[in-house]
């Protein structure tokens, strides 16, 4: 029997063997190119002979040569270039799909949008006969004996969604067929066995009877004590009960093969649709001695009096529970969060009109954090109804479902941050620029110019706040470079000693022999300080907060707090403090925004958001190590860089000069920005350098100005986003007549936010906001020049 079942989003990333593909690709690209070349050759050869057979002339015939010549080498530099996109984006997936799937246990193979195998993983191949491993279909064979319809129905699916499965009941017994898509029309296709036989349960040392069957009551798997019970194997769930509808926690006839016999049957669910059913022959609830059977039960259960008192509980009830549940313990006792009071809830099963029996509550009083999914069940004891509980450990699913919730809460907000970043760059834009143009009419003696300084100093601290905002998002624009930590602490090391005071201690442990890394130093600088705040309020008594720098080699992947360090080496940074410590139910918060253990006033809850902001978009990675009264610990990974050569060396001096400069430009400008207080900023400051600006409020706009043949326009300075058609777009169409014209892209947005647009932009150079007067007129300067801006 065949379960269909469709997942919602999980994405799986894969690729081909790199011998495969190889293979693939020089056998196919030499066939197709001489089939090709010798259809065209033939084509020439035929036309040639038509012309000289109907007497054209030699001029006519040569002129007809040319033209099939040409169109040879066409179709040839066209057929090459689509062949090694094709083939070079299937290389570059190569490695992964060999890391993905090449050890994988599990049947997988890699296939293109047309169901051919590209490649098959160590454990598909010692399944599939080589001369099935043409199609998915055929490859699937082992495991379906008609596989194409189930191959079409997931291909159809994946329409839809990027990932389709289904459960099929097999000869090799429950397997799930799952095909997942790549961005490249690829696609991975595995088969995993879902309920296994033989040896491979977890149930099969049990000595009670026991099965599995899924949500429609198919069974999938008999424990052997099951088969002794009923003497053949079943196909349904229901036809072993006398009863349609068996109770679990209760008391139930079964058809076994000695005839009907009455079990105590527990039902015990998972979060697939499946259950596993356990059997206890023999045993009955007429009196509480008979409970202590159910402590070999692998299952955990409650007996619960109407009023919430707990009765009895087997012993891995209490293991779960963590309470050893003393006489008179109520359910609420040990439980919480349904929302409303427990007992109501036992009322309303004990009288049979609950409308939901199972829920999912917090167990209290455990050590850590701990959820249970219980299920309530009623019986009749002594003539009174009784209620048997369910356990089931659900922290797992909890925390994913949490961690899931968490997920879209940060992504909101961090859509959020970089929306109110972008708006407040352009108002930002506006206000610098406005302010630097009236400082080129004031002098150090006007008594206006240090009002117009505080007015730039404070909107610099407002674009810092906006670049913490784009740091928690992970989109501000960074500008990374080659760094020795040692210099960057040396040059810190004044200012963060006081930033600590003078009843902290700072000390600095650096590594000899330390290599340098590649990041923003300004955001580094950040992080740094950061963590030494935050070392220094743990410790209001005074300490040390010491400060760490080494290098670690890593052999192989480093598996820690849910992240995955690739091997090699890392420059790692350390700040440890003596301090109060944090919790370990806090420790997980610490990175949240908004989160702070400080009292109202103190903190903004921004500090380590930021930090995991910035340390995670330079690819670096931030964990967390704390002992509650003994210290805390921030530890940084960096990938380790080459040292620096003397081009980039170079590259650090700064190139754009913080006055006007004094000789006029030439040029022709088209200014196209949305917003018109940065239009006219940025319109006068061209202007006063000399260069000729026409201004466009929109991209359509733009266009409409171009249409004029006469009008010549030396370079484009555009905003990325805009109502209507955005930057890269209009630009795009733009060179396409104008192809020597020159780009500059300005956003209050990153760069990455529109990376692959501008690349399509050869040479196009991007202006981040907010930018000073000086920025936009070096910028275009530098731009149309030729350098590097």
């Amino acid at each position: 029997m065949t379960l269909r079942t469709y997942s919602p989003t999980t994405r799986v990333k894969g690729g081909a063997s790199v011998t495969d593909l190889s293979a693939n690709k020089d056998s196919d690209g030499a066939v197709t190119r001489s089939g090709l070349l010798f259809t065209a050759g033939v084509l020439g050869v035929v036309v040639a002979l038509l012309l000289m057979a109907s007497g054209f002339s030699a001029e006519l015939l040569y002129l007809a040569l040319l033209t099939v010549g040409l169109s040879v080498i066409s179709i040839t530099l066209f057929h090459n270039k689509t062949l090694r996109r094709l083939l070079g984006g299937r290389s570059r997936m190569a490695d992964v799909a060999d890391t993905l799937l090449r050890k994988d246990p599990v049947f997988g193979l890699f296939a293109d949008d047309g169901g051919r195998v590209l490649y098959l993983n160590d454990a598909a191949r010692t399944l599939v006969r080589p001369e099935a491993r043409g199609s998915v279909a055929s490859a699937l064979q082992p495991f379906v004996a008609d596989p194409a319809p189930l191959v079409a129905r997931l291909t159809a699916q994946l329409a839809a969604s990027d990932h389709a499965f289904e459960d099929v009941v097999t000869r090799r017994g429950l397997v799930r067929i799952s095909v997942h898509a790549s961005k490249d029309q690829t696609t991975i296709w595995r088969v995993q066995r879902q309920s296994t036989t033989g040896g491979d349960s977890p149930f099969d040392s049990t000595s009670l009877p026991m099965l599995t069957s899924d949500r429609k009551g198919t069974v999938l798997y008999l424990n052997e004590p099951m088969q002794r019970l009923i003497g053949d194997q079943i196909k349904n769930f229901d036809s072993l009960f006398t009863r349609a509808q068996p109770v679990s926690g209760a008391m139930n006839q079964v058809q076994t093969k000695d005839g009907s016999q009455d079990v105590f049957v527990v039902a015990y669910e998972r979060g697939d649709g499946r259950r596993d059913v356990f059997f206890m022959p023999g045993v009955a609830l007429a009196s509480q001695n008979d409970w202590s059977s159910f402590d070999s039960l692998p299952v955990p259960l409650l007996k619960i009096a109407t009023d919430g008192e707990v009765l009895q509980a087997n012993r891995l009830a209490k293991d779960q529970l963590e309470n050893e549940i003393a006489p008179g313990t109520r359910l609420g006792a040990l439980v919480q969060g349904l929302g409303r009071p427990i007992k109501d809830w036992l009322r309303e099963v004990s009288e049979e009109r609950a409308t939901s029996v199972t829920e999912f509550l917090k167990v209290t009083g455990g050590k850590k954090e701990r959820y249970m999914q219980v299920t309530l069940n009623r019986v009749i004891e002594q003539g009174a109804p009784v209620i048997i509980a369910v356990l089931h450990d659900a922290t797992e699913l909890k925390t994913l479902e949490a961690q899931f919730v968490q997920s879209q809460k940060m992504q909101a907000i961090g859509q959020l941050a970089g929306g109110v970043a972008h708006d407040f760059n352009n108002l930002l834009t506006a206000i610098s620029g406005h302010c630097d143009l009236l400082l080129l009419r004031h002098d150090e003696g006007d008594p206006d110019f240090s009002d117009l300084v505080q007015i730039n100093q404070n909107t610099n601290r407002a674009a810092a706040l906006v670049g913490q905002l784009l740091a928690f998002s992970r989109k501000q624009t960074l500008s990374p470079e080659l760094l020795d930590l040692r210099d960057t602490l040396s040059d810190l090391t004044h200012l963060l000693n006081r930033l600590v005071g003078e009843r902290i201690a700072l000390r600095l442990l650096h590594d000899p022999v330390l290599k340098p890394i590649r990041a923003d130093k300004r955001q580094l600088e950040q992080v740094l300080m950061n963590l030494v705040v935050n070392a220094r309020d743990a410790m209001p008594d005074g300490g040390e907060i010491l400060v760490e720098t080494e290098v670690v080699t890593l052999k192989k992947p480093l598996h820690r707090d849910r992240a995955v360090l690739p091997a090699g080496e890392y420059v790692v940074v350390k700040v440890a403090d003596e301090g109060i410590g944090i919790p370990a139910d806090k420790q997980q918060k610490v990175f949240e925004p908004f989160y702070t253990s400080k009292r109202t006033g103190e903190g903004t809850g921004l500090g380590l958001s930021t930090a995991y902001g910035i340390v995670k978009q330079t690819g670096g990675y931030i964990f967390l190590d704390s002992v509650v009264a003994v210290g805390t610990r921030f530890t940084l990974y960096f990938p380790a860089a080459s040292p620096a050569s003397p081009a980039e060396m170079e590259k650090k001096v700064p190139t754009i000069p913080s006055k006007l400069p004094v000789s006029q430009a030439e040029g022709v400008v088209l200014l196209v920005e949305d917003e018109a207080p940065v239009r006219a900023f940025a319109s006068r400051a061209l202007k006063l350098r000399g260069y000729t600006v026409h201004e466009a409020a929109s991209a359509e706009e733009a266009l409409e100005k171009l249409e004029d043949k006469t009008l010549d326009v030396d370079i484009f300075v555009t905003d990325v986003i805009m109502p209507g058609m955005d930057g890269p777009t209009w630009v795009a169409q733009a060179l396409e007549t104008r192809p020597d014209v020159k780009v500059i892209f300005m956003s209050g947005y990153a760069e990455d936010a529109f990376s692959d647009e501008k690349k399509q932009v050869e040479g196009s150079v991007f202006l981040p906001k907010p930018f000073s007067l000086s920025d936009l007129t070096t910028t275009v300067q530098n731009q149309l020049q030729g350098e590097d801006a």
